[in-house]
């Protein structure tokens, strides 16, 4: 909610519920909107906990959507992994002595005979 792939993420979201719930479309765009702005404010304060709650907050709202229709849970894991995911820039900032450092979340899945590297600076690999 408080990175630059929150418009991306807002719309598929939005659009998503409009599909699902036309009624309510309306309201979860306010709420979210709502959302963001409480996220701000806590990431600008450094509430880590805040944050944790407004996340938790959208968690049991999407997980009792689900409980209602259980049919939903394909398109939301869709919705998730090809048009929230690949925009989603997770990153933490961190106060120490002063200093700010950055740690980015990354989230890989392999399957079959596949291989991932991940680095988060330079990468070498030698292959025989």
């Amino acid at each position: 909610m408080t990175t630059d792939a929150w418009e991306h993420v807002h719309t598929a979201l939005v659009g998503w519920w409009r599909r699902i719930r036309p009624q309510q479309a309306d309201s979860v765009d306010a709420e979210l909107a709502q959302s963001r702005d409480r996220a701000l404010t806590a990431h600008r304060e450094d509430d880590t906990a805040a944050e944790s709650e407004l996340i938790a907050d959208w968690q049991d709202r999407l997980a009792e959507l689900l409980g209602e229709n259980r049919a939903l849970a394909d398109e939301l894991r869709r919705l998730v992994e090809q048009d929230i995911t690949p925009h989603a820039h997770h990153e933490h900032v961190h106060h120490d002595s002063g200093n700010r450092t950055r740690t980015q979340e990354t989230h890989v899945e392999a399957s079959g005979s596949a291989e991932v590297f991940v680095a988060g600076r330079d990468q070498h690999i030698h292959k025989s």
